[in-house]
C-alpha cells in the first residue's frame, strides 16, 4: 500500500493535523512548554481532588435535601470552618457545580441516556419514597409535581458522575507531577502518553451510584446499566467543558435578537479552549473561581516564573488561565488519539483516510480556539 501519512493536507490547520499523525501534541514542545503544563495540572490536581470529594458527598450525603446549606463543608462542621467558608477563604465548589450543570445541561454520553429512561424513573419513584416516607409535605409536592424530585436525584447522579470522572483525572495529574519530580517526564508527547494511557486504563472502570437511607442500600447507577468512565462521563465532559462550555454573563448578551449566542448547544463555543484569558481574570466569571482555587496550589518552580513576568502577582489568574488552556490542549489532544479509528502506524490506505478525514474534523472545531494563541 501507499503510504499517505505526510501527504499534504488542504486545512487551515494543517500543521497541527499532520503534528498528530506523527505523534506530537497541539501544543508545541519546549522545556518552557512542559514545565508550566506539569507545574499547572499539578496545582489542577490537588483542587480535582478537592472538587471530586465535595461532589461525591453531595451526591451520597446530601441526597434530597432541599436546602443543603452546608453541602460544601464534607460533613465537617465547626466555627472556625463556618467563618473561613463566609469569608471566603475556601475551595470554590461553585466551579465544580458550573462544570456539573454545563455537562447536564448539554448531555450526550451514556449517562444522559439512562437519566432519561424509565428504568431510572422507576428506580427514583422508590428511593424518593424512602427518602421521604415521613416528610408529608414533600410527598404531597411530589403529587403536585411528580417530575420535580426526579429532576434533583438527577442532579445528583450527575454530581456523582462528575466526581467519580475527576477522581481519575487527579491521579492521572498528580502521577503526572510525581513522574516529572523524578526526571521520568521531559516533553509535551510524553505528557500525552501519560494522560493518554491513564484515560486507556480507566476506560471501562464502571461509573454506578448509591445512596443509603435508614441503612439499606439504593442503587441509582447500578453497575448493570454499563456505565463506564471514558464512554459516559469523559468523552461528554471534554464536549462540554471543553468544547461548549456556556456564555459567561455579562460577556455577551442573551437577547436572541442580539445573535451573540447561537441557537443551537451544538454551535456553542464557549468552552476552555475558546476562552479568552482576560474576560477569564474577571469577577463573576465561572473559570475565575478555578484560577483563584490554582493560585493556592501552585509548585514553587512555576510560581515563580509568573512573579518574574511583567506585571508579576498583578494578572496572576491570567497567567494560570494561560498554562492551564496550554495543558487543556495537552488533554484533549490525548483524548483526540486516545479515540482516533485506527493505529497511526497503520498500512492500509483506507485506515489511512479514516484517520485523515477524522483528524481534519476535530481541527474544523478548533479553527476559533486559543490554539494558534497558545502556540506563539
Amino acid at each position: 500500500m501507499v503510504k499517505i501519512k505526510n501527504k499534504p493536507v488542504n486545512h487551515p490547520l494543517a500543521e497541527y493535523v499532520n503534528r498528530l499523525k506523527t505523534g506530537e501534541a497541539l501544543l508545541k514542545d519546549s522545556p518552557e512548554n512542559v514545565l508550566e503544563v506539569v507545574g499547572i495540572l499539578k496545582s489542577y490536581g490537588v483542587v480535582l481532588d478537592a472538587y471530586s470529594k465535595n461532589l461525591i458527598y453531595i451526591a451520597e450525603h446530601q441526597f434530597l435535601v432541599i436546602f443543603p446549606f452546608f453541602k460544601y463543608f464534607d460533613g465537617e462542621i465547626s466555627v472556625q470552618k463556618l467563618f473561613r467558608h463566609l469569608w471566603h477563604d475556601r475551595i470554590n465548589f461553585e466551579y465544580a457545580e458550573y462544570c456539573m450543570k454545563t455537562m447536564m445541561w448539554h448531555g450526550g454520553g451514556g449517562l444522559d441516556t439512562y437519566l432519561d429512561s424509565q428504568e431510572f424513573a422507576d428506580i427514583c419513584k422508590v428511593v424518593i419514597s424512602a427518602k421521604l416516607k415521613n416528610n408529608p409535605v414533600m410527598l404531597g409536592m411530589n403529587q403536585l409535581f411528580p417530575d420535580f424530585l426526579i429532576e434533583q436525584v438527577r442532579v445528583s447522579a450527575y454530581y456523582s458522575g462528575l466526581g467519580q470522572f475527576w477522581r481519575v483525572m487527579a491521579d492521572i495529574f498528580l502521577s503526572l507531577s510525581d513522574l516529572y519530580d523524578q526526571g521520568k517526564i521531559k516533553s509535551i508527547p510524553e505528557v500525552v502518553d501519560h494522560i493518554k494511557a491513564g484515560l486507556v486504563a480507566d476506560a471501562v472502570k464502571p461509573i454506578t451510584y448509591d445512596v443509603k437511607i435508614d441503612g439499606k442500600v439504593y442503587e441509582i447507577i447500578p453497575k448493570s446499566v454499563g456505565l463506564t468512565f471514558l464512554a459516559d462521563t469523559a468523552i461528554p465532559y471534554v464536549e462540554a467543558v471543553f468544547f461548549r462550555g456556556t456564555p459567561f454573563l455579562g460577556t455577551v448578551s442573551l437577547n436572541a435578537q442580539a445573535y451573540q449566542v447561537p441557537p443551537d448547544q451544538s454551535r456553542f463555543q464557549y468552552g476552555a479552549l475558546y476562552a479568552d484569558p482576560l474576560p477569564i481574570g474577571s469577577a463573576g466569571i465561572p473559570p475565575t473561581l478555578l484560577m483563584q482555587d490554582m493560585r493556592h496550589y501552585l509548585p514553587e518552580y512555576l510560581h515563580s516564573i509568573y512573579r518574574r513576568s511583567r506585571r508579576g502577582e498583578d494578572d496572576l489568574r491570567v497567567q494560570i488561565c494561560i498554562s492551564f488552556q496550554k495543558s487543556m490542549f495537552c488533554v484533549t489532544t490525548a483524548a483526540i488519539l486516545g479515540l482516533l479509528p485506527y493505529s497511526l502506524d497503520s498500512e492500509d490506505l483506507s485506515e489511512q483516510k479514516a484517520n485523515q478525514v477524522y483528524l481534519e474534523k476535530w481541527m474544523d472545531r478548533l479553527k476559533t480556539s486559543q490554539i494558534l494563541e497558545v502556540n506563539k
